[in-house]
């Protein structure tokens, strides 16, 4: 059995409940990322001031407390599964209540880059350990037998000699009153009997029936809503406002203008509606206001800049490039896309004399507290955060601009106050996926080998657009990756795996490029590739070689690749947040255009907790990768966006959803997240499985633009073709 060495400084304390039964305080502050989640829990202590708790009451409910917003990533059921596994309760009887934000008690209260599980699985398997030892201690104490004659199952101490048995609950009180054990033996995975198994998401009830959970349920007593007017395009302010006519509006309360918005308030969501239909404000250019015409040529300079950051060098890239036998160079670019979640942005703000009260969707809690604080300039220890459930975030709720807008008002109007976005709000009032344009450049030997690799990433408010330290990097003696970046009034943000949502596609179709230009099969070709950086790694090897080369094997054995007729196969590998997955891509041709007929899947995230939240998480980033690259673009026209609601942002249909068959590879080693890392590889294997079927390379998003999908004679895309 392994040991956690931690068990002092998880368990700060133990104490009786008011209503009896055992708590352990867990000190969240000893782990290193982030955890998460929501309902209700008959037994449940409050307000007693630890970190962070598992709680056994006398009914043999066992409730902990997790700290980290809930938006779909299945840990308000994961979370639970990992305490009950060592624990060995009743699976029935376990149960997570949502934490409000408390930066003294828990430490990085964020939902982001798929890192809940993998910060808190020792921790609560800890937690679960040590309850268990406590309570058989208990039992062995109760009976006057020898630890080691008990053991546990189904939230019960058994004497397996004579047969007897006690609850949890029988025993919690007993249990509070013994030491906290130092080290406590963690189970051995041969004997998990509740992780890696199939279990259903504990809210699915509550969702599908329509139980208040998220920030739009959220109701106050003697609040007022409100909509705000904001620019209609990216680099303009207000000139001028009209409102008499929203004022005279019944049911209106305050029509006020702040910053560069007008808030129309009122006590129904129609009212502020017509309301703010009604407003006349006359706007002026406060910087500049961008077309996506000019971003294509900015795209098209910039390229070519001189002044591009070195993101990281090795060997001698000109030389290896000046006497190749053959190079390929291409060129790929994507599109703005808006984040479009269900539940669009809404906040409620009480300010008031002695603090402020916030409730809300939230990804970064922390963040909004420190953000209002600084706005309002009230200390954070006055304000107070709770989080609903998010009704999807992808990256969008990390930002706290709704947060601070609802505060501002509701500190301007002396009220409590719910901010509401409209769909048209959500979708142009930023923050998207930056737009990008990437060149690549490989550098053939005579035997068809890489020898030279160069890529270029232009992006617009991104950042640094490229992943200069995944693969390729490594496995090509001589390589260069830089960047050049445009800032822009149009504001940007992470987007659900951010960067290698494209870049992924764009690198792997260009893998891809190369393969058919070195005469090889594109699997064959990347396994060389790995095989290199593993025997011969050239620079820093930031990737696990084993585990990608784990995937792409098993993708390729279960989609049984290049034996199908009839059917065009494409492949894509990726790393991102820790994990590893790889697809494959079924298309045919029907009426002379592509159809994703099925994706194959493998993903290596360390140890699966919950198999049926894994797939969930696997089909769904496939479903969003697909429908993105397929679909989705944001457009602009002098700086305002054109694309406003589902009519024109198009989305993915249930009808175009292919079959998707996902698998796990098991290597023993603990979880490494999978909230996004299925998304990137999607894109490119669909890309590469296209030009199979069709011989048409697709080299921007969203696919549907190319001319394959317009009627067009299919063919060899003449654009950036090898040269």
């Amino acid at each position: 059995m392994s040991t956690v060495n931690k068990s002092r400084r998880a368990f700060l304390r133990t104490s009786l409940l008011t209503t009896g039964g055992l708590m352990l305080g867990v000190n969240w502050l000893s782990a290193e990322a982030a955890p998460a989640i929501i309902g209700n829990a008959s037994g449940a202590a409050s307000g007693l001031g630890f970190n962070s708790f598992l709680s056994i009451a006398t009914d043999g409910t066992i409730t902990i407390f997790s700290p980290n917003p809930e938006l779909g990533q299945n840990i308000l059921t994961s979370f639970p599964m990992i305490v009950a596994e060592e624990l060995d309760a009743d699976w029935k009887k376990v149960k997570v209540v949502q934490a409000a934000l408390d930066t003294k008690a828990f430490d990085r209260q964020v939902t982001g880059g798929s890192g809940a599980v993998p910060h808190s699985w020792k921790l609560l398997r800890n937690a679960g350990a040590t309850a268990r030892h406590m309570l058989v201690q208990a039992a062995a104490q109760k009976w006057g037998v020898a630890v080691d004659e008990c053991t546990t199952g189904e939230g019960f101490v058994v004497h397996s000699k004579t047969g007897r048995k006690l609850g949890y609950g029988e025993l919690a009180e007993d249990a509070a009153k013994l030491p906290v054990p130092k080290d406590v033996p963690l189970k051995d995975r041969k004997d998990f009997k509740l992780i890696g198994k199939a279990v259903k998401n504990v809210a699915n009830k509550d969702i599908t029936t329509g139980k208040p959970l998220f920030g739009l349920d959220f109701h106050r007593d003697g609040m007022v809503l409100a909509m705000l007017q904001r620019p209609p395009a990216f680099g303009t302010k207000i000139k001028s406002v009209d409102d008499a006519a929203a004022k005279a509006v019944p049911g209106i309360t305050h029509v006020v203008r702040f910053g560069n918005n007008v808030a129309v308030v009122g006590k129904s969501t129609w009212a502020i509606i017509k309301a703010r239909r009604l407003l006349n404000v006359a706007y002026e250019k406060d910087g500049a206001l961008e077309s996506s015409e000019d971003h294509d040529r900015l795209f098209k300079t910039l390229l070519d800049s001189d002044k591009a950051t070195v993101r990281r060098k090795d060997g001698d890239v000109a030389t290896a490039f000046s006497t190749a036998a053959k190079v390929v160079r291409a060129e790929y670019q994507c599109p703005f896309i808006a984040h479009s979640p269900m539940e669009p942005m809404n906040f409620f703000a009480h300010v008031r004399e002695d603090g402020v009260e916030l409730v809300g969707p939230t990804q970064t809690p922390g963040a909004a507290r420190t953000a209002v604080s600084k706005l309002l300039n009230v200390p954070e220890e006055k304000i107070t955060v709770e989080m609903t459930r998010l009704g999807g975030g992808f990256g969008r709720r990390l930002k706290t601009d709704y947060v601070t807008e609802a505060a501002e008002l509701s500190s301007i109007i002396k009220a409590p106050v719910k901010l509401i976005w409209s769909r048209e709000d959500d979708m142009t009032g930023g923050s998207y996926r930056p737009a990008v344009r990437y060149r690549f450049e490989a550098a053939l030997d005579a035997s068809g080998n890489m020898i030279g690799y160069k890529l270029r990433g232009v992006g617009i408010n991104s950042g640094n657009p490229t992943r200069e330290d995944n693969f390729p990097s490594g496995a090509v003696p001589h390589l260069l990756i830089d960047s050049v970046e445009h800032a822009s009034p149009i504001t940007t943000g992470a987007w659900r795996a951010p960067i290698t949502n494209f870049l992924a596609f764009a690198e792997q179709s260009f893998l891809d490029e190369v393969a058919q230009a070195a005469k090889k099969d594109p699997i064959v070709f990347r396994l060389e590739l790995l095989e290199k950086a593993k025997t011969a790694p050239v620079g820093a090897i930031k990737y696990d070689i084993d585990r990608m080369i784990g995937v792409t094997k098993l993708v390729a054995e279960k989609s049984a690749w290049g034996t199908k007729k009839g059917v065009g196969q494409g492949f894509s590998v990726y790393f991102s947040h820790r994990s590893y997955v790889a697809q494959v891509a079924d298309v045919v041709m029907q009426n002379g255009k592509p159809v994703v007929k099925k994706i194959y899947a493998a993903s290596d995230c360390g140890q699966v907790v919950n198999l049926s939240g894994a797939r969930q998480q696997v089909m769904g980033g496939i479903v969003d990768g697909l429908g993105h690259a397929m679909y989705s673009k944001l457009t602009f026209k002098d700086g305002a966006p054109q694309e406003n609601n589902f009519g024109s942002y198009r989305l993915i249909r249930m009808t175009e959803i292919p079959e998707i068959e996902t698998y796990f590879v098991d290597n023993g080693i603990d979880p490494t997240g999978l909230g996004e890392p299925a998304l990137p590889p999607t894109g490119g294997a669909v890309g590469n499985a296209i030009f199979k079927a069709s011989g048409q390379r697709l080299r921007s998003q969203p696919f549907v633009d190319d001319a394959i999908f317009n009627g067009k004679p299919a063919g060899v895309n003449k654009t950036a073709r090898p040269a």
